[in-house]
């Protein structure tokens, strides 16, 4: 660096660091800390994360600060959308697009979080309405949030945001259909049914709609011995989630059946693909 002043030497010294440890300021997130955010992780970051994929429609599940299978997959398919390696893991191109894509009211979202009050953030709805307060027994607050009625957000409101396209009654329809059919299998196989039903939607050998495959004359056992109108649970709600925002432990099948109940010998010339829980896949 002969002829060169200290000056320069130092700037040409911290461009040097820059380059090699990726930290131009250009390429920093303006939110969120430095970490690569991973399934397993636990925090604000998560919350942030969670914020901003329901703010633009791709996460529908609770924001909890746990990154589970629905963020998971909500992450994959913002990424994939936005031209990003699809790996569910949130480093800092990845965070750098979720930042300008989306919004995060910090405030509000940890505010409501720290009162235990049930909320969502979805874009385009007023936060007013996205707040449900928790209540004591007595019927009085426990917290204060912003909707001073008390009311749960509106579902049409918030159906319009839901990933992929589907209708709060698609989703309600489903739950009714994975609890119907697969309430006793590990929560793989109960995703697995709700990824069947959607890989029939998306055939051209099936109906092209949710009630129309479901309601598919003898396509499942739920509706015909009526269990399609059992009241689900939360644990089949969070499957069909899962499942809409791209998670198929099916591996892409179209059918699936019990062995050890399977009275049709057509459904045992299909090609397997695998077995979870009591339910052999199939294409």
């Amino acid at each position: 660096m002969k002829g060169i002043s200290s000056k320069w030497k130092w700037l040409l010294l911290f461009s040097c660091i820059t380059i090699c440890f990726g930290i131009y300021p250009e390429t920093r997130t303006n939110a969120f800390s430095s970490q690569v955010i991973q399934k397993g992780a636990v925090g604000d970051d998560v919350i942030e994360l969670q914020a901003r994929l329901q703010n633009i429609g791709y996460y529908n599940g609770k924001i909890d600060g746990a990154y589970g299978w629905g963020t998971y997959w909500a992450l994959r398919n913002f990424q994939q959308d936005f031209g990003l390696p699809i790996d569910g893991l949130a480093g800092t191109s990845t965070k750098q697009k979720l930042t300008n894509a989306s919004n995060f009211n910090k405030k509000f979202v940890h505010e409501q979080i720290n009162k235990g009050n049930e909320f969502t953030y979805y874009g385009g709805v007023p936060i007013e309405k996205q707040v449900k307060v928790k209540r004591n027994a007595n019927g009085s607050k426990s917290g204060g949030g912003n909707d001073t009625s008390g009311n749960a957000p509106s579902k049409t409101a918030t159906s319009a945001n839901l990933p992929g396209g589907y209708s709060q009654n698609d989703i309600q329809l489903m739950a009714n259909a994975v609890y119907g059919e697969a309430r006793g299998e590990p929560y793989t196989g109960q995703v697995a049914v709700a990824a069947v039903i959607l890989n029939r939607v998306e055939s051209a050998a099936f109906p092209n709609t949710i009630s129309g495959v479901i309601f598919e004359p003898g396509a499942f056992t739920a509706v015909a011995d009526g269990q399609i109108w059992l009241t689900p649970n939360e644990r089949a709600k969070e499957a069909v989630v899962d499942a809409i925002n791209g998670w198929d432990p099916s591996s892409n099948a179209e059918y699936y059946f019990n062995p050890d109940t399977a009275t049709s010998k057509w459904i045992w010339s299909r090609q397997q693909i695998k077995r979870i829980g009591k339910h052999i896949f199939c294409k």
